[in-house]
C-alpha cells in the first residue's frame, strides 16, 4: 500500500471504531423515535377527521373479516397507543409485534405496492424486536428493579 491509501485506510478504521462506540441505548432511542413518528402521525391524521377515516375504511382500506368501523378504531388505537408505548420503551417488543402485524395486514390486503415504505419501517422496528428498547426505557427500569433482565441494559447484557 502506498502512503495515501494507508492514511485513508487508517482514517476509515478510526471512523468505524467511533461508530462502534455508539451505545445501543442511543440506537434504540432513534429507532423508538422513528417508530413513534410514523405511527403517531398516522393515528393523529385519522383522528383529525374521523368521518373521512370511517369512509376510507369502508371504501378503500377493506380488511377481510373485520367490519370497517371496527378496523378504523383498531388501527387508530394501535397507532396511537403502541407508538406511545414504544417511545417510552414500555412493553416495547409486544407493541412492536402489534404494529408489525398491522403492517402485515396493510401490505397484504390494503396497499400491496407500499412495500418500499413498509420495509423501511420494518428495518427500524426489527432492531427493537430483536434487541429490545435499550437501557434508557421503562422496560429497562422495570428490569433493573425486578432483577428480570428481559431487555439489554448495556452492551453484552441479555
Amino acid at each position: 500500500m502506498n502512503e495515501t491509501s494507508t492514511r485513508l485506510s487508517d482514517a476509515l478504521m478510526r471512523g468505524i471504531r467511533l461508530l462502534d462506540r455508539i451505545p445501543y441505548a442511543v440506537i434504540a432511542i432513534v429507532a423508538r423515535a422513528a417508530t413513534f413518528s410514523v405511527f403517531m402521525r398516522s393515528g393523529l391524521v385519522k383522528l383529525s377527521d374521523w368521518n373521512s377515516t370511517l369512509l376510507l375504511f369502508q371504501n378503500e382500506y377493506r380488511v377481510p373479516l373485520v367490519p370497517p368501523h371496527l378496523a378504523a378504531y383498531m388501527a387508530a388505537s394501535l397507532e396511537l397507543g403502541c407508538s406511545t408505548l414504544i417511545l417510552l420503551g414500555f412493553a416495547t417488543r409486544l407493541s412492536v409485534l402489534a404494529l408489525l402485524g398491522m403492517i402485515a395486514v396493510i401490505q397484504t390486503f390494503v396497499y400491496p405496492n407500499a412495500w418500499p415504505d413498509h420495509i423501511q419501517w420494518i428495518g427500524f422496528m426489527f432492531i427493537l424486536l430483536a434487541r429490545g428498547p435499550g437501557a434508557i426505557s421503562v422496560d429497562a427500569l422495570i428490569a433493573r428493579r425486578s432483577g428480570n433482565y428481559l431487555v439489554p441494559l448495556h452492551e453484552g447484557t441479555r
